[in-house]
């Protein structure tokens, strides 16, 4: 039997993030064209940014295109039309899920959008710290060409990357290091199947065992009560004195003031970080007082690309339940069976 789709407009609207000051978009793709081939759907973006969204910027709103601002409870107070919150991303920290789930409001995700461009990302930092690029960069800009005995490289191969976390962006980046002749791939990761990680060439080991043995540690674990301030001042103790630390998932997975600390002492040979325990950033952060370190503002794996990719699952997501469909990436799905969800989404035939 062929779903009866409906014509009832459903309301997609985008926090302010998405343009600037003067009300211009200012991401040229964020997914808008999935809606072109929708007529039901409506969309806009919330003329104004705060770093919470607020229930009156969600208005009579059916689903919710999250950039930055956190989702608490507060946000979603007798917000009765809402079905979706849809983080522009794959993180979701920054959203209450279970004050979602009390409103009868599914939260998705971008999964798999950003995974290419992460790894990338990853890559990047990890061939630009061990050529020390900063550094060489700064000696042709103070005219010091004398300087570049000082500033030998390495090269990946024959290289140990440790990679705290093997989902989905791990497995990306061993695929782009696979022709590099890295000497092994570790990972610790408690939930993933050493089967599984062996069939990707790479093997599961305790946090501290990757942390001896890594030359690259590379962080890509989600954060949660279980892995907050995971790499402390006993785990920095515990790397090799030239080894990098390279973090593009969240910044209090990694305790600040220890490794400011074992880079003031020169116990590590370097960081690259996209992350911060406290963002966004408004003055100079203390890492950036060492050449060895590589800093980004949450933006390293930002390309057209990655914006196109995200923009079209999250959109695709506010059009599949506009057509009474589940969405992928759903965080909470149990909350598709709620009764309080089920009456809204009847409108568009779901439930």
């Amino acid at each position: 039997m062929i779903k009866k789709l409906s014509n009832e407009p459903f309301h997609v609207t985008f926090t302010g993030d998405f343009q600037d000051a003067a009300g211009t978009p200012k991401y040229r793709e964020y997914g808008l064209g999935v809606f072109h081939n929708h007529q039901q759907i409506e969309h806009h973006i919330i003329p104004d940014f705060t770093p919470e969204l607020t229930a009156d910027q969600i208005g009579n709103a059916n689903g919710v295109v999250v950039l930055t601002p956190r989702v608490t409870k507060r946000s979603l107070l007798r917000r009765t039309d809402l079905l979706a919150i849809a983080r522009f991303g794959v993180g979701y920290d920054t959203v209450d899920v279970d004050a979602c789930t009390d409103a009868d409001v599914v939260l998705t995700i971008a999964t798999g959008a950003v995974d290419r461009s992460v790894a990338e990302a990853t890559l990047t930092w990890m061939l630009a710290l061990s050529h020390h690029v900063r550094s060489k960069d700064l000696l042709v800009r103070q005219g010091n060409w004398e300087g570049r005995s000082q500033f030998m490289g390495t090269e990946l191969r024959r290289r140990t990357l440790g990679m705290v976390g093997f989902g989905r962006i791990a497995r990306a980046l061993v695929q782009l290091l696979n022709s590099f002749g890295m000497k092994e791939f570790l990972a610790f990761d408690p939930v993933v199947d050493r089967r599984i990680a062996a069939q990707h060439g790479v093997e599961i080991v305790g946090l501290n065992e990757l942390l001896a043995k890594s030359d690259f540690v590379s962080i890509h674990c989600p954060l949660d009560d279980s892995t907050k301030n995971l790499i402390g001042a006993n785990e920095l103790a515990l790397m090799k004195p030239g080894a990098f630390l390279i973090n593009t998932a969240r910044g209090q997975i990694v305790d600040e003031t220890a490794l400011y600390q074992a880079l003031k002492d020169h116990r590590i040979g370097g960081v690259a970080t996209d992350v911060f325990a406290n963002e966004p950033l408004t003055q100079p952060h203390p890492l950036g007082e060492f050449d060895n370190v590589l800093l980004a503002p949450h933006c390293i794996a930002w390309t057209e690309e990655l914006f196109s990719e995200i923009g079209k699952a999250v959109c695709q997501g506010m059009v599949d339940l506009a057509r009474g469909e589940k969405p992928r990436g759903m965080v909470n799905p149990a909350v598709l069976q709620s009764p309080g969800f089920k009456k809204k989404w009847a409108r568009w035939g779901g439930g």
